[in-house]
């Protein structure tokens, strides 16, 4: 579609054509059925997944979330909003500018020496969000050694890409989790070039996990450095949160870690995790880093506490595996066509765009269940489908009248069901 645009531009002769050209991009959004809608909601506080939804309705209308990363309830626990209240009164509610100019607290650097423990890291490094994260790091660190090639899972996330095409390196793409065609690659490449390894832990449109070690064993062989996204599994795997890396014991062989706060954690965030020269590198020449206001000292203080109580606690976790566990199966005896994975992600395979909206507007209009539809380009185009994240607060009830709508659904659209 872009391809067609560019062999054929538009002239613009007239203000209005301006208009034109944009007004035509968001018609294209809605006859391909893409066309994101924001839900108007309220989480109501203490009592997740329970929530308010304002839109199209005379009034909140109480709706159950099915959807959202906050996987374990962290940005509802009174410790975490205690903590927040407290920093809140403590320093006031804006960092005061970047780290470098008034924007470094004492809550950062707290962070950053819980965030370098977890992984069993030298340093950690905190960024504004996982995407700046990925993206500023990865352009940094190609962009630093030079004649870097870096190896890219297809199916790495948008932020990772972005910061790969903006280190203007060289890339490889290598099918997902796919180790024979990484390694026939990585063969193919001058042994002195420097090479990174780019890839996620926990594929969070999947469901699936990266064979780790056996990419670890492959950067060893042809000395390469490896960069790990774990934003899907920090906080929800291995004896304190550390992730899959954590969980399979090989987070000393990967390079670099990045992962979230706004997910497991619960709050806001990004940050990366991994010897304190590289650390060094990434704050030193990393402009996302550097020109960006640092997060508020009352996130931070929110996600110190979260990260400190799933150090320690598995509760939140074990909950959060038996829920994802349960809903699966109620799924597979309804004949829904889940997607089955090993991890906490169950997606429900649609294939179609415009039947994925509509399935999803169904279940909010008269279930008063709220899941988003997930399309291109998240997922190619074809395995539409919507993705739930049940979490420990989700109960059995829920799940029963959640399934109770969807066969229905399914039946009055007469949708494909589960092979």
């Amino acid at each position: 579609m872009a391809e067609a645009a560019a062999s054929n531009p538009p002239t613009f002769k007239r203000a209005g054509d301006y208009s034109r050209v944009f007004a035509q991009a968001i018609e294209r959004l809605h006859t391909e059925g893409r066309y994101r809608v924001f839900i108007d909601v309220l989480r109501n506080k203490g009592d997740f997944p329970n929530a308010r939804c304002f839109a199209g309705h005379n009034g909140p209308k109480p709706i159950t979330v099915w959807c959202s990363n906050d996987y374990l309830a962290m940005g509802q626990h009174p410790k975490v909003i205690a903590a927040m209240e407290k920093a809140l009164h403590d320093v006031g509610a804006g960092s005061g500018g970047t780290r470098n100019i008034g924007g470094n607290t004492h809550y950062h650097v707290d962070l950053e020496h819980e965030l370098a423990d977890l992984h069993g890291k030298e340093a950690a490094l905190l960024f504004t969000s996982g995407y700046i994260s990925n993206e500023a790091t990865l352009a940094t660190v190609a962009n630093v050694l030079p004649g870097c090639v870096i190896f890219s899972d297809e199916l790495n996330h948008a932020s990772m890409i972005a910061g790969i095409r903006n280190s203007g390196c060289e890339k490889r793409i290598f099918r997902h989790n796919d180790l024979a065609h990484l390694e026939e690659l990585l063969a193919a490449e001058d042994p002195a070039s420097p090479k990174l390894l780019a890839f996620e832990s926990v594929y969070s449109m999947e469901g699936d996990v990266a064979p780790i070690a056996a990419i670890c064993d492959l950067a060893d062989r042809y000395n390469a450095l490896t960069y790990c996204d774990e934003v899907h599994a920090v906080g929800m795997y291995g004896p304190r949160g550390g992730g899959i890396t954590e969980r399979d014991g090989v987070a000393d062989r990967i390079t670099i870690i990045e992962g979230t706060l706004g997910k497991a954690f619960g709050v806001m965030g990004g940050y990366i995790a991994a010897d304190r020269m590289i650390v060094d590198v990434i704050r030193s020449y990393a402009p996302g880093f550097i020109f960006t206001t640092s997060l508020s000292p009352v996130l931070v203080a929110g996600v110190l506490a979260s990260v400190r109580h799933l150090k320690a606690s598995s509760v939140e976790r074990e909950g959060q595996q038996a829920a994802a566990a349960m809903l699966k199966g109620m799924m597979r005896e309804a004949g829904l066509p889940v997607m089955l994975g090993e991890t906490h992600i169950v997606p429900l395979l649609v294939g179609d765009p415009v039947e994925a909206k509509k399935i999803s507007d169904i279940l909010l209009a008269e279930h008063g269940v709220y899941v988003q539809p997930i399309n291109y380009p998240t997922v190619p185009r074809g395995t539409e489908r919507l993705r739930f994240t049940p979490g420990p607060a989700h109960t059995v009830a829920m799940m029963r009248e959640l399934i109770e709508a969807l066969v229905g659904i399914w039946q009055s659209l007469e949708l494909r069901k589960a092979a």
